[in-house]
């Protein structure tokens, strides 16, 4: 291990604004946060925003610095990629930000039915082979894990530079009836106003000066039943 991750996740240690749960504390059981995050970390009720797989956590800071009168927390299994976050947030002094270092898989150990209000999936890994089509963080695996944490109404945004990911989740929407509210193959290039859609992280830019083009969809799991995989990824 490099010396620079060894001093970033000693650095990790001393942050108060990132947790970092050990297996025992989240497998099968509630971390102690669960439902607690308004009252004992944010010191407020404003809404939940959380980033998926948020990497140095560009996206998560970049969200926090537009909106203050909402809470941000990014999700990554990487600590040496979240100390980059946590310090940009600890230097400016940021309180709506925090970080979660563990799996995705276990979301549900961290937030209470209606928790959250929104959901940021920022450039995943598109996991083109179809043999791993479930490993997506669109996939039904992962949507009917977001579908019990997200409030009524609650969405869900993808921003990806995938078209191949870009299409896969729109045939789980459309197999599934779920609501889009937005989809656009091709964002720069689109109507859409937003100043949230205008933050770029490091990555981003570099697609962007690659000509590869973004795209974004926003969508509600609107669905009561179990979401299921379209027929030609099961």
């Amino acid at each position: 291990m490099g010396k620079n991750k060894l001093i970033r996740f000693a650095e990790n240690e001393t942050f108060g604004n990132i947790f970092q749960p050990s297996f025992s504390e989240v497998f099968g059981i509630d971390y102690h946060m669960k439902g607690k995050w308004h009252a004992e970390y944010f010191k407020n009720s404003n809404p939940i925003v959380i980033e998926l797989g948020c990497g140095k956590g560009e996206y998560t800071v970049g969200m926090a610095r537009v909106n203050p009168d909402k809470n941000y927390i990014g999700f990554d299994i990487k600590g040496a990629r979240l100390w980059r976050g946590a310090k940009t947030a600890v230097e400016e002094n940021l309180g709506n930000v925090a970080f979660i270092r563990n799996r995705i898989e276990n979301i549900l150990s961290f937030f209470e039915p209606g928790e959250v209000s929104e959901i940021w999936i920022t450039f995943p890994d598109p996991q083109l082979k179809s043999a791993r089509a479930l490993k997506r963080l669109t996939s039904s695996r992962f949507l009917n894990r977001y579908k019990q944490l997200l409030k009524p109404g609650g969405v869900v945004h993808l921003k990806t530079d995938s078209q191949e990911l870009h299409e896969y989740t729109k045939s789980v929407l459309e197999h599934n009836s779920l609501k889009v509210n937005y989809c656009t193959n091709d964002l720069y290039n689109s109507n859409l106003s937003n100043p949230f859609l205008s933050i770029k992280t490091f990555y981003e830019q570099q697609f962007l000066e690659q000509s590869k083009t973004i795209t974004y969809l926003n969508f509600e799991l609107n669905r009561v039943d179990p979401i299921q995989e379209p027929p030609s990824e099961e």
